[in-house]
């Protein structure tokens, strides 16, 4: 196509970057009290969330990662009711759990009230469960949050973290991942984001041997999806069980039906099995 404008964003790393062309008008430009938050609108991959100058979702390939985040460990415990999402300020992980008929509670411990805003007018499709009934927002800090909750209050946490800069430095520490562990029920499972294997390989590898420090080396699982617009396009996820729910614990016919009747577009049986298949390079990170 002709383009008007020749205008593009880039996510810069140390030696890389990632970039955009978009239509050169931010349709969102607001400082928050915590971060920068901007909207741009993309030719390839529609609106794009951006804190800081990272990308946190797009319209076009959203589903990959809020997909991914959720329903490996939804499908592994099969009977969870009560979930607790910190971080997750565009909608789209609480979106996908309220697909289970069986959840009572999902409560998003959101820092930024400004990127729950933006994505109610940006992103509707995506923001669509904050108005759903079984939603509860807490708007503060996670870390705090975490740590007021009683013992054994939720059947699953799932992390939808920022990238370690800003206010979301304090999800990353060995004392949050505790607190996690202790308000997780007996049988709970644990979800984190965790980072680009390859880009960011100091923060992947520490956030595996923090959770394998707390949850204990055979509770704890690493698995990959594909995101297009986060750097390098492979992305890492901690599944961490407290009890004995594991990824071989999903029933595949259960995941094949639900997939297809949700007309999920990244997840399904196959998919689940296959992202805990580690390459090499990075299973010999998590062994060194």
């Amino acid at each position: 196509p002709a383009y008007k404008r020749n205008v593009w964003f880039t996510e810069w790393g140390k030696d890389s970057g990632l970039s955009l062309r978009h239509t050169g008008d931010k349709l969102v430009d607001h400082k928050s009290p915590f971060q920068k938050v901007e909207v741009f609108n993309t030719y390839k991959y529609g609106k794009m969330l951006t804190l800081d100058g990272l990308i946190m979702t797009t319209e076009k390939d959203e589903y990959v990662y809020h997909e991914m985040i959720a329903h490996p460990a939804m499908q592994a415990h099969k009977d969870a009711k009560r979930v607790l999402i910190v971080g997750g300020g565009d909608g789209g992980v609480a979106r996908e759990l309220l697909r289970y008929e069986q959840l009572e509670e999902v409560v998003v411990a959101e820092v930024d009230e400004v990127v729950i805003k933006t994505a109610r007018e940006h992103f509707p499709k995506i923001a669509s469960s904050f108005a759903h009934p079984k939603t509860k927002l807490e708007i503060g800090d996670g870390m705090k949050y975490v740590s007021e909750c009683d013992d054994a209050s939720f059947d699953l946490v799932i992390v939808d973290s920022p990238d370690r800069v800003g206010p979301a430095e304090g999800l990353y520490s060995e004392e949050f991942y505790q607190n996690i562990h202790r308000i997780l029920k007996p049988n709970g499972i644990m979800v984190a984001q965790s980072e680009s294997p390859r880009f960011n390989e100091h923060v992947f590898v520490g956030i595996a041997n923090c959770h394998r420090k707390l949850f204990g080396n055979d509770k704890v699982w690493t698995y990959l999806a594909f995101v297009p617009t986060y750097t390098t396009g492979m992305w890492a996820f901690s599944f961490a069980s407290k009890g004995d729910f594991k990824p071989s614990s999903i029933t595949s016919e259960a995941a094949a039906s639900f997939s297809k009747e949700h007309d999920l577009q990244y997840y399904n049986e196959d998919i689940h099995n296959a992202a805990f298949v580690l390459p090499t390079y990075v299973k010999k990170m998590l062994e060194a």
